[in-house]
């Protein structure tokens, strides 16, 4: 029978699979997409970064689940933690400026549309 420790590496080894499958996937769906009706709209280029964007950025939200179970589960040192604190800082950076490059503004200002349907 394996220990707690082994079971929460294979969990976060697993979750970190799921991560990269997903980004692999999203880059796969994004490709095809482009391929079937992305070169028929207006912006085909930039449609086709959003999609590669998505998949990246949902990738990376895995990743760092993974990191966070195995680093906090496995082994709560504090090089450990420092570690996982720099992975997070570095994965959070790049998700924040894939949002600024995919929506176009920044996570925490109003999308355009909310200005237009706020209650009076």
């Amino acid at each position: 029978m394996k220990s707690s420790i082994e079971v929460v590496e294979l969990v976060g080894q697993s979750i970190d699979l799921a991560g990269v499958v997903v980004i692999v996937l999203g880059l796969f769906l994004a490709a095809v997409r482009f391929l079937v009706v992305g070169r028929k709209s207006l912006d085909p280029y930039r449609k086709l970064r959003q999609d590669i964007g998505r998949g990246i950025l949902l990738g990376l939200e895995i990743l760092v689940a993974a990191d966070i179970i195995r680093t906090v589960a496995v082994t709560p040192t504090l090089s450990g933690l420092l570690i996982l604190g720099l992975i997070v800082l570095i994965r959070t950076f790049l998700s924040v400026a894939l949002e600024v490059e995919l929506e176009g503004r920044w996570p925490w200002q109003p999308k355009p549309w909310e200005h237009d349907h706020k209650p009076q």
